[in-house]
């Protein structure tokens, strides 16, 4: 018997077979095989058509099928998504426009006014956040801009919720989607109703709230024909992309910390203490932890990360891979002899309080530099960019313990895992999963097929551990306050 892990992103959907047995992956697809596309009617927006989400995920599940599994099996099924989109459905179902995905900048005015006109210390004590470039933000701008899209809506949703829909035919959300909107109220344990009456959205619009983790609804008859799922198989998972990342990577309990170095970073705290940033730098939604307590995830987001080690070797390394650039990078000493680089080159940053400062190396020596140095000091900047970000997190409380993270993408080059180790005096566990497999996993905890985390992650496979390196840790301590120094100019 199998559980159905669905993740869907920006640039394509995964989904995964997981063996409720064994707890191991049975198979995995993903669609499209080029990078989804992203409309852009105006600078600054970005938009997709959730119908093309819908016929990725079929797509990805009937290349499953071909491998011969059988969909019959499937028990339970699990949803991540892409976070803050905004998708407005008409009483019938029917999609009113094209979503608003998370990237797309049009409402960042329209929350900064919001955040000043509610009170900026009214909104950080019950939603924890600047209402922002946010899902209610978002709608809000529809409100305004659209108002005949605005008038046929009956529901608003995020993209998982959509998903959820499409497979059950209910329209529902979750109190952690409804935070990462900010719409929830920590302090009422409530959608945020002082958010949606300053915006003026209809209270009616809101879905009904089910659990993250638990029985949320039941696959449709029209699902069985389509891809022979059972009907009234529960969807007992939803979360957006970094909670499930977190929950992928078994980080549950305050202290515990999940990373990702894609093209964009992350850092994803989880505490039990309802703290906000007043900078708003970084962002606290609600966890989908499976504890009764209630817990918190700090999340950092740093734009620039892979994306800076993919310039450098286009424009610098057009003739190694990625393996031999960390080679070469091994061969510079520690610190790179004093070349730092400042990696923020892909737009504004919300950890440096919405600023663009721009990618920059400083302190190049024509003499004494190479190319390796240079290598090293891009993956010793980006590292000092999650030190930048985990140090006001550890201000807010978070008391990181173990941080752990995907083998993959910048986690892949031992300098830049050994290198933020040593920064942030934290062991690093690099795992064996991915976002599709880890909602399969929850979604068999939420079905009852798991009695605990503890079961539901028995499988889960550690394939290294980093630890600090205490050689490496002044040097690095030293560059990184001439790093952050440079910043801070």
């Amino acid at each position: 018997m199998y559980s159905l892990g669905i993740d869907l992103g920006s640039s394509s959907v995964k989904v995964s077979l997981l063996d409720i047995t064994t707890g191991l992956k049975a198979a995995s697809a993903s669609y499209p095989k080029s990078e989804a596309p992203i409309s852009s009617p105006q600078k600054g927006w970005a938009e997709q058509n959730p119908h093309d989400w819908w016929d990725y995920i079929c797509n990805a599940c009937a290349e499953i099928k071909t491998q011969g599994f059988d969909f019959k099996q499937v028990k339970c099924i699990g949803v991540s998504y892409q976070m803050h989109g905004l998708v407005c459905l008409g009483q019938q179902g029917e999609v009113l426009r094209d979503a608003i995905i998370w990237c797309d900048s049009r409402a960042v005015e329209i929350g900064a006014e919001a955040f000043k006109e509610i009170g900026e210390q009214q909104c950080l004590e019950s939603t924890l956040n600047s209402p922002g470039n946010f899902t209610a933000s978002k709608l809000a701008w529809v409100k305004k801009n659209e108002p005949e899209v605005y008038a046929r809506t009956a529901k608003f949703m995020l993209p998982g919720d959509y998903i959820a829909y499409r497979l059950s035919g209910e329209m529902t959300t979750t109190a952690s989607g409804l935070s990462e909107g900010i719409l929830w109220d920590f302090k009422k344990q409530q959608p945020a109703e002082q958010i949606l009456d300053h915006y003026g959205i209809d209270k009616q619009l809101l879905a009904d709230l089910v659990p993250s983790i638990g029985i949320q609804s039941q696959t449709s008859k029209e699902i069985q024909q389509l891809l022979d799922i059972p009907e009234g198989t529960p969807i007992s998972y939803r979360a957006g992309d970094q909670p499930n990342n977190a929950f992928s990577l078994n980080v549950l309990e305050p202290g515990e910390v999940a990373a990702t170095a894609g093209t964009s970073g992350v850092v994803y705290g989880v505490t039990d203490v309802p703290k906000a940033d007043p900078q708003s730098r970084v962002n606290s939604f609600l966890h989908v932890s499976p504890s009764e307590q209630q817990r918190l995830g700090v999340l950092l987001c740093i734009n620039s990360v892979g994306i800076m080690n993919s310039w450098l070797r286009k424009q610098v390394c057009p003739d190694l891979s990625y393996p031999e650039m960390n080679e070469l990078a091994a061969s510079a000493p520690v610190g790179s002899d004093g070349l730092l680089v400042l990696p923020f080159g892909n737009g504004a940053e919300r950890m440096l309080c919405g600023d663009s400062p721009g990618a920059k190396v400083v302190g190049l020596d024509c003499v004494r530099h190479s190319r390796a140095h240079l290598v090293r000091a891009v993956q010793e900047g980006i590292a000092f960019s999650f030190r930048y970000g985990i140090d006001i997190m550890r201000a807010m409380g978070l008391n990181m313990s173990v941080m752990r993270a995907g083998y993959a993408n910048m986690f892949l080059s031992p300098i830049f895992r050994k290198t933020l180790a040593s920064l942030c005096d934290a062991h690093i566990e690099l795992l064996d999963t991915d976002g599709s497999l880890g909602a399969a996993r929850a979604a068999a905890l939420g079905a009852g097929f798991y009695a605990s985390s503890g079961e539901a992650f028995a499988s889960l496979q550690s394939l290294e551990t980093v630890t600090p390196d205490s050689s490496w840790a002044e040097p690095l301590e030293q560059a990184f306050k001439a790093w952050k120094a440079e910043l801070e100019k």
